[in-house]
């Protein structure tokens, strides 16, 4: 072991050129990444790759320069040793291993930027910490269940047909989380009573929303097709904006983007293990079966649909709720909750939109309305959701790489 990492040691300092890298070595491979992390998984495996990743170059900066309480293991590192090559080396080994068809691309990025750093022992010894940090991250999440396999069981009696299609991270609820104790921990009560006032209100507010919705505005229709995008990419380039006006340092962003990978991982777990405990229906399913809740006050619509595509898995709480108010939490632990240069969002989903805020707040509570106005969650579902971020967020941070007095 100890050759193979000398040898690539060697021929990574071969394509050493002198020069600084060109910006921060956290947001740098956040910005790298994504496109990787997204093009494979939107869904729950993303934000563990991500964690994985940044927990990885958390613990090479936080080694070099201890200013935090580490993740799990106390590393100890040279003050001189590079945090470039290190944080540069962890992130690339990490996703290769969790990407291995992307390997070669990794690698091809990784020795571009290590290009950019002066040879010398900081370098040498980066990138042998980076090497044996990345090893270590993944023999932690090594056995974690997320490579469980679907054993999603469909209620149903014998003989009647249930649609075939897989169901999202049914193995999540069990996957070991990176801060919380337990993925049940913060699960909240059940849904709103089906003979219920609340029912009725709800149902008959996301009813209104529908495909061919006369009610929605432009507006709306436009944030329901935003937030149609899930996963890292919804929020990680905000981070990365607010960390460039506040110019963070490297120790900063490192400890930022390991808190936030970290919690939203937690949360998308969260919330699907409360999602398959309570298997709420879903509008799609609920608006055409409104002659069967037992509520006078929610009529039919038997060829009811939403604005976009239903995800596949159960309704109660709202993920994209959920990983808002957690990212939000964290960010606003530390950018604040006041005012804030302007940040903006883009996806895929709603090509040529952009989206801008001032506040995170604000930020925050969008993807909650565009649920509703998108016929995807139900009000009740959102603000569930919400308060369960906001709870995993602060527990995360009051819990996980607290600065050492």
């Amino acid at each position: 072991m100890r050759y193979l990492v000398s040898a690539l040691i060697l021929s990574l300092l071969v394509l050493g050129l002198a020069g600084p890298v060109a910006a921060d070595v956290i947001t740098d491979w956040n910005e790298k990444v994504q496109p990787i992390v997204a093009a494979y998984s939107l869904a729950a495996p993303a934000y563990r790759d991500m964690a994985m990743m940044h927990v990885a170059m958390f613990q090479c900066v936080n080694a070099i320069e201890p200013l935090y309480q580490p993740y799990k293991t106390k590393l100890q590192a040279s003050p001189t040793t590079s945090k470039e090559a290190a944080a540069s080396v962890a992130a690339a080994t990490v996703l290769s291993k969790l990407h291995p068809s992307d390997a070669a691309k990794l690698d091809a990025m990784l020795k571009e930027y290590l290009a950019q750093i002066p040879d010398g022992q900081a370098k040498s010894d980066g990138i042998a910490l980076g090497l044996g940090v990345a090893d270590g991250v993944l023999t932690l999440r090594a056995g974690d269940g997320a490579d469980a396999l679907d054993a999603y069981r469909p209620r149903t009696t014998p003989g009647r047909y249930v649609a075939t299609a897989p169901v999202v991270g049914p193995m999540w609820p069990k996957v070991t989380p990176f801060v919380i104790k337990e993925m049940a921990q913060f699960r909240p009560g059940a849904p709103v009573a089906l003979k219920s006032p609340a029912w009725a209100d709800a149902y008959n507010e996301i009813k209104q929303f529908g495909k061919n919705s006369t009610t929605r505005t432009a507006l709306q229709t436009e944030t329901g097709r935003v937030w149609f995008y899930t996963g890292p990419s919804t929020f990680m380039p905000i981070a990365i904006q607010l960390s460039k006006a506040r110019q963070l340092s490297v120790a900063e962003n490192a400890r930022l983007f390991a808190l936030l990978s970290m919690a939203t991982h937690d949360a998308i777990g969260a919330v699907l293990e409360a999602k398959y405990h309570y298997e709420f229906w879903r509008p799609v399913t609920a608006i055409r079966n409104g002659d069967i809740d037992g509520n006078p006050k929610t009529e039919r619509d038997a060829t009811w649909e939403p604005l976009g595509p239903t995800p596949m898995h159960p309704e109660y709480p709202c993920a994209h709720c959920i990983v808002a108010h957690t990212a939000g939490t964290v960010m606003q632990a530390f950018f604040g909750t006041g005012p804030l240069p302007e940040f903006t969002l883009t996806t895929p989903t709603a090509p040529g939109v952009t989206h801008r805020w001032t506040r995170l707040e604000d930020f925050m509570e969008e993807p909650s309305n565009a649920r509703v106005w998108a016929g995807i969650h139900y009000r009740f579902s959102t603000t569930v959701g919400a308060d369960m971020g906001r709870k995993i967020g602060a527990y995360t941070l009051d819990n996980a790489l607290k600065p050492l007095k």
